[in-house]
């Protein structure tokens, strides 16, 4: 009796689930209709009529809207892959200063974490571009030698120039996510029992070697998990590119709207790109899991 019931609630909620969904398309597809709009992909294939500041391949005015969405996604991708390599590197040095017994170490790093997660990511990524590079006059650049220079005109290396759009979304959503991570790593060190660290020192390890060694492969199954979330999280913060003028797919996105009208087929490709993305970002930190960690716990 209990089962059938269950069959019965989980049927309900599925059919009211599917009616919702019917009369948001009905809607949608009567007020396309008394616009005189349609629904229709065939305006990709038009000259996009706008330039883009940057772009990793060759684009020019004339090229298509599609070849428009195609360089804002690679510019996404540029972003995102950046951030995640440079936020995993900053947050994982702010965790473990966290837990390091140095007490200096601990208050700054606790101050950072503190000051990033309380102020708002759209705030620092402001603070980063007018401040940071375009608060930089015209005279004033910063060399170190021929390997690095720093102007409002972006970051200078051998073989590579970084606009001062791009960098200041660099640093600004890998510095606020750093501190995240931070919190992930430190969470995941504590997780591990106090007997695991005093069994390592009465073995004479040094606190380096057994943090690296014991203490980390135990503290990644609860690592692995709240990374992962923090890695969507900066992918999905990464459409306020827009903010700093920085020519991500949600800005390109932005522009063909203003242009065509075409806000549905627009919002359905950003809602294609992003979720695939986070698919992918998914799958990989899912298979570090197994990798990685399945072969811990059957040891």
């Amino acid at each position: 009796m209990k089962r059938n019931r269950k069959i019965f609630f989980q049927l309900g909620i599925f059919i009211i689930f599917i009616t919702l969904i019917a009369i948001l398309i009905n809607n949608l597809t009567i007020n396309l209709l008394r616009t005189g709009i349609g629904f229709n992909f065939n305006w990709l294939l038009k000259p996009a009529s706008f330039s883009l500041a940057e772009h990793p391949l060759p684009y020019s005015a004339s090229d298509s809207y599609a070849w428009a969405l195609f360089i804002g996604w690679m510019n996404s991708l540029k972003v995102i892959v950046s951030s995640l390599v440079l936020s995993s590197l900053v947050g994982t040095l702010i965790g473990f200063a966290r837990t390091s017994k140095n007490s200096l170490l601990g208050l700054i790093s606790a101050g950072y974490i503190t000051i990033i997660r309380q102020t708002p990511l759209l705030l620092q990524l402001m603070f980063w571009y007018f401040v940071g590079f375009l608060g930089l006059k015209d005279n004033i650049s910063i060399h170190i030698k021929n390997l690095f220079k720093l102007s409002n005109q972006g970051i200078e290396l051998p073989g590579l120039t970084l606009s001062s759009e791009f960098s200041a979304l660099l640093f600004g959503l890998s510095i606020f996510t750093s501190a995240y991570i931070a919190e992930v790593i430190r969470g995941g060190i504590l997780s591990v029992s106090r007997g695991q660290w005093e069994a390592f020192r009465s073995l004479g390890l040094s606190e380096r070697k057994g943090l690296f060694f014991i203490i980390i492969p135990q503290a990644l199954p609860a690592i692995i998990p709240g990374l992962t979330s923090q890695y969507l999280n900066l992918a999905k913060n990464s459409t306020l590119a827009i903010a700093v003028g920085y020519s991500d797919i949600y800005a390109i996105n932005d522009t063909i709207i203003n242009q065509t009208g075409r806000a549905i087929e627009c919002f359905l490709i950003l809602l294609i790109s992003f979720l695939l993305l986070n698919l992918v970002i998914t799958n990989f930190m899912e298979l570090i899991n197994r990798i990685i960690i399945k072969p811990i716990k059957h040891n």
